[in-house]
């Protein structure tokens, strides 16, 4: 047992069959899933699969729109989650209700909501198409923007809780020393937090990069332009699955790449 930690485990050694089965069964309807998908991959053609113009054009742009999404969230989302942990902004609480809308709410409706406020009819997409000609819907940036809004709730939820559990006494003392807030957020909060910001831009990258609902919604399903690679999937299932299979497998080493990147952070803690 560890020093300083509880064991919670069972004094007995054992697991109560009550808990074992359904553990069991819970833990084979998670995994058999996956374990189908990668006995049905045709592996022999994998190669000429992945080389496919379209398997290709979709893993670049998924690639640099996810990228691109994650960028924006990480200049939008830190500052939003610093008002969060550290202000005493009124408001605080109904701020965090609303940012983190997004992670309950369903992707199309997010889609359908994009649109209504930046379509060309929409309440700030109608002034820009108006006076600056710019249509936002069914383009690249379209893409990125529905990814941001799905994924950066994410990032806000990991570094506010990095804020909350960061010594704000370091921040004092660089007060006292005369610094002020910029340079104290930049020397002494972000270097105390990165790690925060690390697992918040991975986990906002990955939902970034597996986005279908409101994408396809706000940005449609324009290869080259606005398919990104869950939307190739969905339209290679219909008439080219070996290919919807080879995408869903990219995707599935992904997520795994993911969760080996935040072991340190979540898994080592068990």
């Amino acid at each position: 047992m560890r020093r300083g930690r509880p064991d919670r485990r069972n004094p007995a050694g054992g697991v109560p069959a009550a808990l074992l089965i359904p553990a069991v069964l819970g833990a084979a309807f998670l995994v058999l899933p996956m374990v189908g998908l990668l006995v049905r991959t045709p592996w022999s053609q994998l190669g000429r699969l992945l080389s496919s113009p379209d398997v290709a054009t979709a893993l670049r742009l998924s690639l640099t729109t996810a990228t691109t999404a994650t960028v924006v969230s990480l200049v939008l989302g830190i500052p939003i989650a610093w008002i969060l942990a550290r202000s005493d902004l009124p408001g605080r609480s109904a701020l965090r209700a609303l940012v983190t809308v997004p992670l309950v709410l369903p992707p199309v409706v997010g889609g359908v909501a994009l649109f209504l406020v930046l379509g060309r009819r929409g309440l700030l997409g109608g002034w820009l198409y108006e006076h600056f000609g710019i249509s936002l819907p069914f383009t690249t940036t379209a893409v990125v923007i529905a990814e941001a809004f799905v994924a950066m709730p994410f990032l806000i939820i990991s570094v506010e809780g990095a804020l909350r559990a960061s010594d704000a006494r370091f921040e004092d003392a660089a007060a006292t020393l005369g610094a002020g807030g910029w340079s104290t957020f930049r020397r002494v909060t972000l270097p105390m937090v990165a790690p925060g910001v690390a697992a918040g831009a991975v986990l906002c990258w990955a939902r970034a990069l597996g986005e279908f609902g409101a994408t396809i919604t706000f940005a449609g399903n324009f290869p080259g332009t606005t398919q990104t690679m869950p939307l190739a999937v969905y339209l290679a299932l219909q008439d080219n699955p070996e290919s919807a299979i080879v995408l869903s497998v990219l995707l599935l080493v992904v997520s795994v790449a993911t969760l080996g990147l935040l072991r340190e952070r979540w898994i080592s803690r068990a």
